[in-house]
Parts: C-alpha cells; structure tokens; sequence
C-alpha cells in the first residue's frame, strides 16, 4: 500500500499508510485522544474521523475543546437528530434539508398538521433519548442511482429532488444517526451521545418554501439552537430576554416614535417622538461632517433607467429596485424610471459638472439620501429592515495615492461619532480580493496594503475577510457590539475605481491630463432607521438625554401648582430642553408611571411646597428616589446635560 505523509500541528511529520483514518491517527497518538476526538482538520477542511486520507496533508485532531468545530459538529448532528425524531413520532413527515444557522439549525419538514408549542417539548424528549442511547453516527459513500431508488421507496421526494441537484461527478454520502438515514455531506460526530443533552433548546416554528421558491410547496421550518454546555444555553437564554424587553418594535410603541401599516409596507410614519430622534441625530451628522471638510449634497429621488444601465445596476440590481413608468406627453412610449435604491450614481452626476482639478481633490460629498430597496415581505423587520430608509451616505473622490489618508481619517472620524452615541467596543474587518475581480494584482496589492496601513495609522486591530471584497475594490466593515452583546456591522469603507470609470469621471492631473479619481463609498450609521432601532434596543429606550424625544415632563401633584409647572416648563424650554406641563386631573403616581414607561428621562413633580420654596421635585428615569433641587441649579445642570455632545 502507497505511504502519505501528514504532519502535525507542532512540525513533526509521520509516514502513514493513504487511506487511513483521522479517528486511526488519534488512535496512533493516544487512546485519551482517540475517545475525545470529534473531528479533525486536514489541509485546512474540517474532516469527519471516519473518512480516509489518501494523500499528504497538515492534520490537527479536534476535541470539544475547540469552540468552531465542536459547535459545527453539535449543531448538525442535533438537525439530523430532530429530523430522526420527528419521523419516529410522526412516520408520514416528509424531510428536506437543516443546515446549521447563527447559534443552531432548523430543519424543514412536509407535514399536513402544523407544529404546536406542545409538540416541540414532545419532540425535545425523544430527541434526548436518542442522545442518551449514544448510538454510533456512520458514513458511506454511495451512487447516485441507488440513493434515488432507496428514497423513491420510502416516499421521500424531496431527498430525490436533492440527489438530482447534486452535479455529476460529486460524491453522494450518506450518514447514519443509529439507524436513521440522511442524505449529508458532513462531518459529523463519532456517536449520539457526543451531543450534550441539556445544552440545546426547539426555539419556534415558522413558514419556508422549499428551495426558498414562492412556487413550490409550503413546509414547516423548526428552528432550534444549541452550545457546549448548559451554562451556555442559559447565558443566550438571559440574553435572549433581555433583547425581548429592549426590542425596538414594542419600545417604539411605549414611547410613541413611530408606526407602520399595511398600506406602505416597509415604510415608516414617525411620530413627533421618534421624528425629534431622527432630526436630533441627522443635526448632529451634518454638523460633525460640516467640521470634517463634508460638502452636502441633495439628489434626486427618480432617476431615468439610462443612469442605472450606464452604472450597472440596471442589470445587477434590478430585482431590488421600485419601477416608475410616466407616459411623458406626445411619447409613443413610456419612460421608465427607478426610485434610487443608492446615491452613488447621482453623487457621480454631480462631480461630473464642472471641470476639477487635482487640487479639488479629496472631495468628500455627503446627502442623507432618501433611498428605496424592495425587500420580500417576510424579510421586514420593524425599521431594522425596511424598504424606505435615509442613508448617512458620503463618497470621498480622490486619487489612489490619497486613499490611505482619507481611510485614516474616515475611521477617526467614525470612531468620534461612535464614542458619542455610546457605543465603544466595535471592530473593523478588511475584506479582500475575490476569485472574479478587475485591475491588476499590483493595484490590489497597493489598496488592500492601504487600507490595512490606514487601520494601523489610526490605532485600531482589523480582521482580515479573505475573498469578500467586491469584484472591484478591496473594504472595510465597522462592526459595534451593543450592550447585551449582539453585533451589528454599520459603518463602511468601499473602494471602487469602477463607478468612475463607468460615468466617465475625471479630474485634471498636475500633468494637465484627464485621470480617473477612485471614489471611496462610506457610511457611519448606514441608515438613520436601523441606526435608531438599534439606539433604542442599547439603551433599552433610556437614550442619552439629549437624543431623549422627551427630556423633561413637569407633573403637578395639586392643581393650585399648575402656574408654577408652567413656569418652570417655560424656563426650561428657554434653556433650549424639550419639556412637557403635564396639568392632568391624575395622581402624580400615575403621571410617573405614564411617563417613566415612555422613558421620559427626567420627572419633575410639583406641589404647593416647591412652589413656596421654588424648587421642583426631581425623579431621574430607573431611580426610585427623588431629590429636591432649586429650580436655578436644575436648569442649569440640564442645560449643560442636555447639549449634543460635539457642542460642549
């Protein structure tokens, strides 16, 4: 038999008959190794112990001490055994697919009656018996005429739909959970018991087409997650509540910002509460890009199909964008428009008019563009995810050799806005060539070094994203972890040499010759929406009081102290703090329930005895004490609280 070489973590290299197993090398190093190996990694692919090894290759044993693939292999193993128990309680179910997903997997089912509540705590059980009986997980490869045959007769057809994807040629394996069978590519784990019992948890049901296809069946999607340990599932189950009390859609309601209705889907009609938060944040954008060197620019919303077919997204985005069709007069055709989904076209349009020189350059243009994007129905998310937002959008044209600054000051720049909205932990992932790309290596090369050198010269750690980057330039993404944890990837950097080239972009160089500017797309919040939505969801509604809509509401505890609530609102709308009088014939318990619920930060209640004193009774949001304040030093104190923070 021929002899392979593998070699090992640590340097040292063994001469191994080809064709032997990942488990069979565990075994050769240590029986210890060998019972808590879950997998291995050859030539950098996550490898089932049972599949052979037939040529050299780097090999490193996976136990469950290592978090990717013990967690890759826990997920998955769990999809196949859902799947094994609910054909075991229910033999009519017909199976599909589960792959693993964010902290679990779902798995899509055929079945007439629907899943309730109670069947996932059925399903549960079995799926822990089935655990607990620590039956062997095997493999084979197998034809393609035989896995047909062998789900034709168990009345599977999806499976057989499946099969008939898979491209000729390819390996059709097959694995085993006990004596469950499933159509996989792997890997998986060496037994069922591998998979911690109490450590996974059947989340909810929800509605799929097969294939994602709105013309093929409706089945039934079961979503469960799943970690190393108990303590684990505990921690995303605490966390899990704590995103339910601070979700945007329901604080959005409490505190009166906006809602949205079925006759514009995908639109948001603010409220006067949620409209002061957005026009509170777009003033500051404006007033932090004008001190940056920031032009602002406005463009039009519908824009004629020539300019999306000249920038290429006519043909690469369409599906994406809203359609208006106008029977200009005397036309013997209509003309077809689009409402713009991005502004970089017509951010072109503008640097387009009037000849510019080298010395125009950086130019930094920013709109807080209204943007319009179809997104499927079931894809809506409150205002994370709508069809109608407003970007906090600039494009910075420049010449190559300038990118690294302008990258560098870009992520200054960020990082300001960022520590100002209260949000300190973030990240930055590079993203690089992909395989299908233009302009020379050299090019890339150079920009890719650029970005990473401007990363370096701000003082800020990057990821590196292999492949990720757009055919035409290298980016960056700026990911910020909230207060409970979860990351959202807002801001970004794009380096594109193509736009400009497709618009016919130019400048005059010190040469008294036409070049080509790179235009460097960049946002910081991405949108004002899903940037608002997320602001709630930190600060679980409690915003920092000078984006806070209501700042101050002034509550009598006695009518005969509704002059004095008056006045002391006066006084504190002179001193630039949104305040409310609340005079309402209620109890002052009631009033600072009301209020406390709509998050209003500060409560100031008045009786006949701050009226006499002149002073005002304050209770701070999330306090249950309140402490009485002369009225002078109060309203200086919150004049200064309340300043945005670029103007203290």
């Amino acid at each position: 038999m021929s002899q392979i070489t593998l070699t090992f973590p640590d340097g040292n290299q063994k001469q191994v008959d080809a064709g032997i197993t990942a488990l069979e090398v565990a075994e050769g190093i240590s029986k210890s190794l060998s019972k808590k190996a879950i997998s291995a990694q050859v030539n950098g692919q996550h490898w089932d112990l049972q599949w052979p090894i037939t040529q050299d290759a780097q090999i490193a044993i996976n136990t469950m001490s290592d978090d990717a693939p013990a967690l890759e292999l826990i997920r998955h193993d769990l999809a196949h055994i859902m799947a094994r128990a609910v054909q075991e309680i229910w033999p009519d179910v017909k199976v599909t697919i589960g792959p693993v997903r964010d902290n679990g997997w779902f798995y899509d089912f055929d079945r007439a009656e629907p899943f309730t509540p109670e069947d996932l705590a059925v399903i549960e059980k079995k799926m822990r018996d089935i655990i607990n009986a620590r039956e062997p997980v095997k493999t084979e490869l197998w034809s393609r005429e035989d896995a047909i045959k062998y789900y034709e007769d168990r009345g599977e057809p999806f499976k057989v739909e499946l099969v008939n994807r898979i491209p000729e040629g390819e390996d059709l394996r097959m694995y085993w959970h006990g004596d469950w069978q499933d159509l996989c590519r792997g890997p998986h784990l060496v037994h069922t018991g591998q998979v911690p019992a109490d450590a996974f948890k059947l989340t909810h049901v929800a509605g799929a087409y097969w294939l994602g296809d709105s013309t093929r069946p409706m089945l039934q999607r079961i979503y469960g997650v799943a970690f190393k340990s108990k303590k684990d599932l505990s921690a995303w189950t605490t966390m899990m509540e704590e995103a339910a009390k601070r979700d945007h859609r329901r604080l959005g309601r409490e505190m009166d910002l906006y809602h949205m209705q079925e006759e514009a889907p995908g639109q948001v009609f603010w409220h006067p509460n949620g409209w002061t938060i957005y026009t509170t944040l777009q003033d500051y954008m404006r007033r932090k890009q004008r001190a940056d060197g920031y032009v602002e620019v406005n463009t039009p919303q519908v824009v004629n199909r020539k300019l999306w077919e000249a920038s290429g997204h006519w043909e690469n985005y369409q599906e994406n964008m809203f359609i208006v069709e106008v029977d200009e007069d005397h036309a013997r055709e209509k003309t077809v428009n689009a409402l713009k989904p991005m502004n970089c076209p017509c951010h072109v349009q503008v640097f387009n008019v009037g000849l510019k020189s080298y010395r125009d350059l950086p130019l930094r243009m920013a709109e807080f563009g209204s943007c319009n994007r179809y997104e499927p129905s079931g894809a809506l998310h409150g205002i994370m995810r709508v069809r109608g937002f407003t970007q906090d959008d600039a494009h910075i044209f420049c010449t190559e050799d300038q990118i690294e600054t302008e990258t560098a000051k870009f992520i200054s720049f960020l990082a300001g806005i960022y520590s100002d909205l209260g949000f300190d932990n973030w990240t930055i992932k590079l993203s690089t060539r992909p395989e299908k790309r233009i302009g020379s290596e050299e090019s890339w090369d150079r920009v890719e070094a650029a970005l990473g050198n401007a990363c370096n010269h701000a003082g800020y750690e990057y990821e590196i994203q292999e492949g990720e980057g757009a055919f035409y330039g290298p980016k960056l993404e700026f990911t910020l972890t909230d207060a409970i944890g979860r990351e959202w990837q807002c801001g970004t950097l794009q380096v594109d040499p193509n736009l400009p080239e497709r618009l016919d972009a130019s400048y005059i160089g010190q040469d008294g010759e036409r070049h080509r500017p790179v235009m460097l797309h960049r946002a910081v919040l991405g949108s004002f929406e899903r940037f608002i939505g997320m602001l709630i969801e930190n600060f679980a509604g409690k915003l920092p009081l000078w984006l806070a809509p209501r700042q101050v509401v002034v509550a009598s505890i006695v009518s005969d102290a509704d002059d004095y609530v008056r006045e002391v609102t006066e006084a504190l709308k002179a001193r630039g703090i949104r305040a409310e009088a609340d005079t309402r014939n209620e109890k002052i318990n009631y009033k600072v329930r009301e209020h406390s619920l709509g998050k209003v930060p500060y409560i100031f209640a008045i009786g006949m005895k701050e009226v006499e004193d002149r002073t005002v009774s304050v209770r701070k949001l999330g306090e249950n004490r309140t402490e009485i304040v002369a009225l002078d030093d109060v309203l200086a104190t919150l004049a200064s609280e309340a300043m945005a923070p670029d103007l203290r």
